[in-house]
Formats: C-alpha cells, sequence, structure tokens
C-alpha cells in the first residue's frame, strides 16, 4: 500500500525552505530576547552594585567598596565608570599592594581616551600615594588641561591646588612657587577661593604673594577674621610692620580671643615703638631708642652668660667666649652714648645699633629666641629697610 500525503502539505523546496527560515529566525529572535533580558537583568544588578559600592566609598569603608565595584564589573565587564571607581577604591585603602593594581585598570581606560581628566587625576593621585614628583606633576598637568564632564574651570582650579599641596608636602618649593603663579592668574572672584590661595602662598614662604591674595579677599570681603588675620601674619614675616599693625588690631577688633594674633600684635607694636630707623621720629626720639636698646643688649648678655654659665666680670675676656668679647666691645662703646646729640657723629648711632644687634642676634643663638624687646631688637636687625617703613 503506497504511502500519500494530503494534498495541503507543500511538496515544493522553496516553500519548505521558506518555512525553515521562519522558523530559524524566530528561534533567533528567542534567543536573542533571552539574550538581551539576561544581560538588560545583569546591567541592573551591575546598577545596584555600584551603587552599593558608592557608598561604601564615600563612607571610606574601602574593602566592602573594592567587593561591591568587583562584583559590577562582572555583571559589565566593559564599564568604564566602574573600572574608575574600582580604582579609586584600590588607591584609597593606604593599601601599598593594591596601588598596581589600581593603576593598571587607570593606564587601560588612559589609553582608551587619553584626554580624559577624571582618569589623568586618578592617575596623579596614585603617584602621589607613591611620592613620585615627575609622575604625578604630568598626571595632573594632563588633569587640568584634560576634558571634564562637568564644572572645567572649578575642577582645574582644584586640580592646580592639589598638585601646589602635594608639591609643599614633598617639600618642592620652586615647582609649587611655579603653580601657585599659575594659580594667581586663574582664580575665580570667589574670598573662599582667594582665602585658600594666600593660605598656600603662605605655606609656600611667599610672603608678599601671600598679602597680595589677602588683600584680594580683603577686597572683597572687608571684615573677614581670617583674611586679616593672615594679612596681619604675612606683613609680619615680611617686615612691613606698620601694615602688619593695621591689619592685626582689625582682626583682633573682629576676633578679641585669637591668641596667636594677639601675641603677634604685641611684638609688633614693640618693633614699632623700638625701632630707632622708624621714619618720621625726632632726634630725640631716635637717641632715647637707641639708649633703650644698648641697655637691652646688655641685660641680654648678662642673662645668657649666666645660662651658660660665662663669667662676665673679669677684666679680660674669657678665650673663645663670644659674649665675653661682646661685653668688652659693650663696656667701650657705652661712653659714646654721650656722644650721640652732637651732629658731628652722624656714623655713631649705626655704630651703637650694629652691636646692639650683634649681642642680640649672638645671644638668640646661644640661648634661643628672646622674649619682648629683644625679640624687637632681633626683628628690627633681620629686616633692615623694611622694619623702618
Amino acid at each position: 500500500m503506497s504511502l500519500r500525503f494530503p494534498k495541503l502539505v507543500p511538496r515544493s523546496a522553496p516553500v519548505i525552505l521558506l518555512v525553515l527560515t521562519l522558523a530559524a529566525a524566530t528561534g533567533f529572535a528567542a534567543v536573542n530576547h533571552l539574550v538581551a533580558r539576561f544581560t538588560a537583568n545583569q546591567q541592573a544588578r551591575g546598577r545596584k552594585l555600584y551603587r552599593l559600592g558608592l557608598g561604601d566609598a564615600n563612607a571610606g569603608r574601602y574593602d566592602d567598596a573594592i567587593a561591591a565595584f568587583r562584583a559590577a564589573l562582572t555583571c559589565d565587564p566593559t564599564n568604564s565608570e566602574y573600572q574608575l571607581w574600582l580604582a579609586r577604591a584600590l588607591r584609597d585603602s593606604n593599601d601599598p599592594r593594591r596601588l598596581d593594581e589600581a593603576e593598571s585598570y587607570l593606564i587601560t581606560l588612559w589609553q582608551r581616551s587619553p584626554q580624559d581628566a577624571a582618569v589623568n587625576l586618578a592617575l596623579a593621585r596614585v603617584a602621589a600615594h607613591r611620592g613620585s614628583i615627575e609622575d604625578a606633576t604630568r598626571y595632573y598637568h594632563n588633569a587640568m588641561y584634560g576634558v571634564w564632564n562637568a564644572d572645567p574651570d572649578l575642577n582645574r582650579t582644584n586640580a592646580r591646588i592639589e598638585l601646589i599641596k602635594f608639591l609643599l608636602n614633598k617639600g618642592a618649593s620652586k615647582s609649587a612657587e611655579s603653580e601657585l603663579i599659575a594659580l594667581a592668574t586663574s582664580l575665580p572672584s570667589d574670598p573662599a577661593a582667594r582665602l585658600q590661595a594666600a593660605q598656600l602662598f603662605a605655606q609656600a614662604g611667599d610672603d608678599a604673594g601671600a598679602l597680595a591674595r589677602y588683600e584680594e579677599v580683603l577686597h572683597l570681603e572687608p571684615s573677614n577674621p581670617a583674611a586679616l588675620a593672615g594679612a596681619g601674619q604675612s606683613a609680619y614675616r615680611a617686615g612691613n610692620y606698620a601694615a602688619a599693625q593695621q591689619y592685626l588690631q582689625a582682626a583682633i577688633n573682629a576676633n578679641p580671643q585669637d591668641a596667636k594674633t594677639l601675641q603677634l600684635l604685641a611684638s609688633t607694636t614693640l618693633v614699632l615703638r623700638s625701632n630707632p630707623f622708624q621714619s618720621h621720629i625726632s632726634d630725640a626720639e631716635r637717641n632715647r631708642r637707641i639708649a633703650a636698646a644698648f641697655a637691652q643688649s646688655e641685660k641680654r648678655l648678662t642673662e645668657c652668660a649666666r645660662q651658660t654659665g660665662v663669667d662676665l666680670t673679669t677684666e679680660a675676656p674669657s678665650p673663645g667666649s663670644a659674649l665675653s668679647t661682646l661685653q668688652s666691645r659693650w663696656t667701650a662703646t657705652q661712653p659714646d652714648l654721650a656722644r650721640l646729640r652732637s651732629p658731628a657723629e652722624t656714623d655713631l648711632p649705626d655704630t651703637i645699633m650694629d652691636l646692639v644687634f650683634q649681642v642680640e642676634q649672638k645671644t638668640a643663638a646661644i640661648c634661643g629666641q628672646p622674649e619682648g624687646l629683644d625679640l624687637a631688637l632681633v626683628l628690627i636687625s633681620q629686616k633692615g629697610e623694611a622694619s623702618g617703613q
């Protein structure tokens, strides 16, 4: 008996091929749908893990953050943001063994996008953790001039400030000064930013630059206590005691409990009242100040000799004793004080004060930093013409 197919069953090859193609396409679409759903689920899980990692990182729980970011990467292995945050967590965990792994992730990201400012900043911080001035400087500069997704001006300023702090911490003051000059030309008109810059100038030992920045803050906020105190301190260190007194007094008026500023104000006032080279004082006042300084130097000599066990009462100076030598010179110079009023003795004030300064500087070196009038005389001797303004 022969087998017969129903008439409705197509026997032509094209129709069969079409049916098979449709079946394959349907199966392929179903697989794609399943893959897409799986990928979407994985990405959703990755985003959840990423958010958990951010919370842990921001709370300083770096081990938990690292675990969360690693898990997020298994869900979305090519996600650059996950890789960046994993590298940051590895770096900030303060485990030197993790720095290499952090750098590896960051170098991979950098190779994909060398102009990415966030990646360059992260690499700069890795270099800073290692203490590499050269690498840190290069990557900080890349971050400054790279591409930021938001607030480019603010981020560039912050990156330069971070570099300056790093350089100062490493003792690279010359490099820090160059960065400070660049920073000063691009500061926003924000008092807080200018105050921070002024403090960095002061930390770098550039008192003139610090004073200029503090004065910029005071132009915007005349009663800013931190700027007033900072300006006073910078002017004091620069030997500009008249300006220092003005700023320090204003700072005390704004904050009477500032003990450091009170001490500096007292020292500044004493310098201004004791300096015989102060401009616009009479000859009589100048001579009075010279006589007072001369008498004070002898007191300082006596006290320092007592501390060090040197006998100044012998007629001949003790061999090798600087204090005894200075005492002999002081005794020989004492009669000259009576001739200070003579118009012919134009060099005598300088001669007497040179001896006073030598006494104060030598005793400071031998017996330590002085106080009161002795400190004022040391400051006057160090600052020279600046203290006479």
